[in-house]
């Protein structure tokens, strides 16, 4: 009995070795702000030009030291364009499709890109929703925020920033009179993401005239 109980452990325990092996693992990022750590678990099969030019971002130190910019509470803490002084720090990236048809809501905790009125305008700038916002998902014809994302440890963080007094500075509303940083923006597992190949430059739709010498 011994014997055939220790055979089926034998049989048993490799299975179950490769059935952790083919768990997916998700990217996660942490950010280190002045208010405490966010910890993002990223979903590149449901977003993947969106996560990718989210790490992609990330491992540029794109937003290192840039602050939360427009806060509003029970709505959402929006970041990744500004300096404490307001000093633009522009992408140097392009804009990326809009993914926002991915089956993911803006719920309470998510994080989804910025963007204009162009549906696919996002760059850096993104937000991370402090309530169940079911406005911005798409519906029917109209196009939402991607979400590509989500918040798995530091709910309390985002609270304290969305809780913070606001108001305006120059042309801007809704913004922290304390600014809140982010210190650092780190992929904490790089091994469970592969970057997408870049965009190769268009070819010119003319030729080129060649000098006379």
């Amino acid at each position: 009995m011994f014997k055939v109980l220790f055979s089926l452990c034998l049989i048993v325990m490799p299975l179950e070795t490769i059935a952790a092996g083919n768990k997916t693992v998700n990217p996660k990022v942490k950010l280190e702000t002045e208010k405490g750590d966010i910890i993002i678990e990223l979903y590149a099969a449901k977003a993947p030009v969106t996560v990718d030019s989210f790490i992609k971002h990330v491992n540029n130190y794109h937003y290192d030291g840039l602050i939360f910019h427009r806060v509003i509470k029970n709505f959402m803490i929006q970041t990744g364009g500004f300096t404490f002084d307001f000093t633009p720090r522009e992408s140097d990236r392009p804009t990326i499709i809009n993914e926002s048809s991915n089956g993911l809501k803006n719920r309470r905790g998510s994080i989804a890109m910025a963007r204009t009125s162009a549906p696919d305008s996002a760059q850096a700038q993104f937000f991370i929703n402090h309530s169940n916002n079911g406005f911005l998902d798409t519906k029917g014809d109209q196009i939402g925020y991607a979400v590509f994302g989500q918040v798995v440890n530091g709910m309390r963080t985002v609270d304290a920033i969305a809780n913070l007094p606001t108001g305006n500075f120059s042309m801007y509303q809704n913004v922290p009179i304390e600014p809140i940083r982010i210190l650092s923006a780190r992929l904490m597992n790089p091994d469970s993401w592969v970057a997408l190949e870049e965009p190769k430059p268009a070819k010119p739709a003319f030729e080129r005239p060649v000098p006379v010498k």
